[in-house]
């Protein structure tokens, strides 16, 4: 009985591949977002971005995650930083949730979760697919620099500022 349980809620929530390695080029991408104007990760080099994937709009936990993200937009500007935001939500939720959170950075529309998918972060929940709470650091050169899974949203922030200042002020290596 205990098998069939297991086999049944694998079937239920199967996970996505694999994560980009940090040092990867990250994926490139290009999604609408909230204003319905189109995003691509290559409009952001020369920018450390902080691309964070989350379930969806307006529920509890993403919603904390944004407002802290949010909050801390002065210190992400000052570290030549952009957060970007993803979610297999539509164009016309991210506007709302946009709105009615007081979001001024960017959400990204990933309805048929690809790059979701592209960045080992989407997930089937029932029938529904959505992206799980991962967020990826990519350096100025596109490059992955830095990969959190399963973040908890209250601190989550925290977490990416202190790790932007480690990765920013760490001494660069030398080739012989």
């Amino acid at each position: 009985m205990k098998i069939l349980f297991t086999a049944m809620l694998l079937s239920i929530f199967s996970f996505a591949s694999d994560l980009p390695k940090v040092g990867a080029q990250a994926p490139d991408f290009t999604l609408n977002s909230g204003d319905g104007k189109p995003v691509s990760l290559k409009d952001y080099r020369g920018k450390w971005v902080v691309l964070y994937f989350y379930p969806k709009n307006f529920t509890s936990g993403c919603t904390v995650e944004a407002h802290n993200f949010q909050k801390d937009q002065e210190q992400y500007q000052r570290l030549n930083s952009v957060v970007l935001g993803v979610s297999a939500d539509n164009a016309d939720s991210h506007k709302s949730f946009c709105s009615k959170e007081g979001l001024t950075f960017k959400t990204l529309a990933d309805k048929d979760v690809k790059v979701s998918a592209a960045y080992g972060s989407d997930m089937n929940l029932m029938v529904t697919k959505i992206a799980k709470r991962n967020t990826f650091i990519i350096d100025p050169d596109g490059r992955i620099a830095q990969v959190f899974t399963g973040v908890n949203p209250n601190k989550h922030s925290e977490e990416v500022l202190a790790a932007l200042n480690r990765l920013q002020t760490a001494p660069q290596q030398k080739s012989r």
